[in-house]
C-alpha cells in the first residue's frame, strides 16, 4: 500500500520579504503586487521571481505600473518565466493600477480605512480587475490585526 503525500503550497509572509505592510504604504503595495502574482495560475517561485524584477526595476507602485509600457511589463513576465501568460498579465496589471489610481487615488491604506469591515475590503479587493477570492485571502492575512484592533 502506497501512501500518496499531498505538497502543500508554500504559504508566503511579508516578513519574508523584508516587507512591513501596516505601517508603510510601499510595503503594503508590493505585498499587494507579490498576492496578485502568486494569486495566479502559476508556479508559486515564478511568481516571486517575477515580483523580485519588478522590485528591482522601481516597478512597484501603481503609478509605476501605469507608467510602464505594456512592452516592457510583458517582457518582465517573461524574464520572470511568465511565458504564454505574459501579455494578459501586462494587461491586467495595467488594468488593476489604473482601478487603484483611479477609486483610492493608488492608496491600498485608503481602501483600508474606507472599509468598516474586514468583509468589506474584501469586496473592495475583489471589485479590483484580476483579484479573486483567492488573491484577497492572500492579502487579507495580513490586515486581520489591523481590523481586529478596530474593533478592540
Amino acid at each position: 500500500m502506497t501512501r500518496q503525500v499531498l505538497k502543500s503550497k508554500p504559504q508566503h509572509h511579508p516578513e519574508d520579504y523584508g516587507l512591513d505592510v501596516m505601517t508603510s504604504e510601499d510595503d503594503l503595495f508590493r505585498w499587494f503586487l507579490l498576492a496578485y502574482l502568486l494569486g495566479k495560475p502559476i508556479q508559486s517561485t515564478v511568481a516571486v521571481n517575477t515580483w523580485k524584477l519588478f522590485i528591482e526595476q522601481g516597478i512597484d507602485t501603481p503609478w509605476a505600473i501605469m507608467s510602464t509600457k505594456e512592452r516592457k511589463l510583458a517582457h518582465l513576465l517573461v524574464e520572470g518565466k511568465y511565458t504564454r501568460y505574459n501579455h494578459v498579465m501586462a494587461k491586467a496589471l495595467l488594468t488593476m493600477s489604473k482601478q487603484l489610481i483611479d477609486r483610492y487615488d493608488g492608496s491600498l491604506m485608503l481602501m483600508i480605512s474606507l472599509s468598516e469591515t474586514e468583509t468589506e475590503f474584501g469586496k473592495r479587493l475583489q471589485e479590483l480587475y484580476g483579484i479573486g477570492p483567492k488573491t484577497a485571502e492572500i492579502i487579507m492575512r495580513e490586515t486581520e490585526e489591523y481590523f481586529a484592533s478596530r474593533v478592540e
